[in-house]
Order: C-alpha cells, then sequence, then structure tokens
C-alpha cells in the first residue's frame, strides 16, 4: 500500500521503555504504520505476542502486508476497534493480563497524505475526518448543522483557538449560503476570520480549527482516558504503559492519569498504625516526559510536538 507510508515517531525510545519480555503478550493500541509494532516483533522469541489495534481498516490492510512474516509465526492478532474497547476485545480472545501496552496518539500521517479523508486543510476534500470509515458522525455534520454553541466551545476547547468565536460566526455565516462541503471551503473561510496581523506567523491559521473539528468526530479525548483507564488494570506486575502524545490537551489527559496513579494513597489522619505497604500500585519511570533526539527532529518534524510518558505497575492491591 504505496499510500500507507509513516516513519514512527519515538520509535526505539516507545518500545525500549517498556523492558520487553521476549516471551511477553503486549497491545500496540495504535497500529498505524505499524512501525512500532514491526520493531516490537522483531524482539520477541516464538512465545511472545503482540495485539495490535486500529479502528482504520487501511491501516490494517497494510500491516498485514507489512507484518506477514509474523502472521505466518502466529504472533500477531489484529483488531479493528477502537482502543476504548481494549478490555472488552482482548477479553474475548482470552487476554486477562499483559505485558506491556502502548499508544501512538493522533492522527496518523498516511491518513492526513490521504487527500479523500479530510483531515488536511492543504488539500481538497469532502469533509470526514472519521478514522473509523463506519462511523456516523462527519465533519461535515459538524461544520454544517452543530449549533453556534457546540462550534464555538470544541474550536475554543479542542483547538485552543483564541479566535474561536470569530471563525464559528464565519462559518455560520458561510453556511446560511451553501453547504461547506470541502476541507480547502472550510480552510479558507477559517483564514479569513482569523485578523491579517495574527495569520503572519504560527503555521496555518486554519490548523487548529481542523484539529478541533477531527478530536470532536473521533472524540479522542474521552476515548484515550477510557482507554488508560482499562489499560492500567490489564497490566501484570512489572508491566509498563508507554504513550506519546503531540498536542496539550493529549498529555495533560496522559499526564493527570499517570500523575493519580502513581500517587500515594490517602490516608485517614491519626492511625494508630500505619498500613504495611503505603506506596501506589504504579510508578512513574521518568520524571520528564522523553522528548526527540535532535537527530530525529532533523529526519521527521512530526516528532517535534512529540512527548513520551511511561508508567510501571509494580504492586496488584486486591
Amino acid at each position: 500500500m504505496e499510500n500507507f507510508k509513516h516513519t514512527s515517531v519515538l520509535l526505539h525510545e516507545t518500545i525500549d521503555q517498556l523492558d520487553i519480555n521476549p516471551n511477553g503478550i503486549y497491545v500496540d493500541c495504535t497500529l498505524g504504520g505499524a512501525g512500532h509494532a514491526a520493531y516490537l516483533l522483531s524482539l520477541l522469541s516464538p512465545k511472545g505476542h503482540l495485539y495490535a489495534f486500529d479502528q482504520d481498516m487501511n491501516a490494517i490492510k497494510n500491516a498485514q502486508d507489512r507484518l506477514h512474516d509474523y502472521i505466518e509465526k502466529d504472533q500477531v492478532t489484529f483488531i479493528h476497534a477502537n482502543f476504548a474497547q481494549l478490555k472488552e476485545q482482548l477479553a474475548e480472545r482470552g487476554v486477562s493480563y499483559v505485558d506491556g501496552i502502548y499508544y501512538d496518539l493522533g492522527v496518523s500521517s498516511p491518513q492526513l497524505d490521504q487527500a479523500e479523508r479530510g483531515f488536511s486543510y492543504k488539500k481538497e476534500a469532502p469533509l470526514d475526518m472519521r478514522m473509523n470509515q463506519e462511523d456516523k458522525l462527519t465533519a461535515y455534520e459538524i461544520v454544517n448543522e452543530w449549533p453556534y454553541e457546540k462550534i464555538v466551545k470544541i474550536i475554543d476547547h479542542y483547538g485552543e483557538e483564541r479566535f474561536a468565536k470569530r471563525i464559528t460566526r464565519a462559518i455560520e455565516q458561510a453556511r446560511k449560503n451553501k453547504p461547506i462541503e470541502t476541507t480547502l471551503e472550510l480552510a479558507e473561510i477559517v483564514k479569513e476570520a482569523i485578523p491579517a496581523a495574527t495569520r503572519r506567523s504560527g503555521g496555518h491559521p486554519a490548523k487548529r480549527t481542523f484539529q478541533a473539528i477531527r478530536i470532536a468526530v473521533n472524540d479522542e479525548l474521552n476515548v484515550i482516558e477510557t482507554s488508560l483507564n482499562q489499560a492500567f488494570t490489564l497490566l501484570k506486575v512489572g508491566g509498563r504503559i508507554s504513550v506519546i502524545s503531540f498536542h496539550s490537551l493529549e498529555d495533560r489527559i496522559v499526564k493527570q492519569l499517570f500523575r493519580d496513579k502513581s500517587s500515594r494513597p490517602d490516608l485517614p489522619p491519626n492511625l494508630p498504625i500505619l498500613p504495611e505497604r503505603t506506596e501506589a500500585d504504579f510508578a512513574l519511570v521518568n520524571r520528564k516526559p522523553i522528548l526527540a533526539s535532535q537527530e530525529e527532529l532533523d529526519e521527521n518534524n512530526r516528532s517535534r510536538s512529540a512527548k513520551l510518558r511511561v508508567i510501571q505497575r509494580n504492586h496488584i492491591t486486591e
């Protein structure tokens, strides 16, 4: 699949930080271009296994070609589902505990590169933005049918766009005349709504708005939290979770969940005897996020905003 070329961000760091057990069971929650999966599988013995999730069937088809040798050895299982269904999908396959789980959040480069998917503000396409083509909600519906209050809220919150009200008013005005049907139409409306002085710096003026609509279409932030809370319960003692995030909203969720899980439990005041163990079940592997090396930054611009956080399970509290 020529259109699924993808350079994995923080490739070795994400997998190496899992402290791979060659005989272990691992979960890739965001298969994408299968770069992380291919590297992880290269570290496993014939007894090891990878369960790989993706809601984009194109990604799975590409991975089936790329990982053909591991399919022959029965070392990889593909799961066409959203990673919010992590625990349920693994349970259906008889898996209760795993040695490691990793996430590469956000939209993948191949999805951006496929103009017809409607993720890019630089390429003409219908307003779609669905990661899973079987989902009903599209960017077209949000842009043309959602009320002002809902659109301004997502552009402000998910896009962190200070001109959210101006942009939403411009969208409202445009759709009164005719439906907004394509990515370039929307990008032009957003661009014209932002003051000219602001447009001269900070990248493409439609970037934040497109990000916001994409997050809303795919309910990305809610599913991250839902999935991670399941992932914590699936880890064996010594097991780890690696998460790469690409913007502040994703990273904030991961950072907060990891902090909560690795904090000591609150103890009632004036306890006469301290419990035998008061440390948390989880521990942060790195206090600060791991960032891309200068070498990777030079080779792959997408790595510029990437942050990798890792957590380990040290105990299981009954």
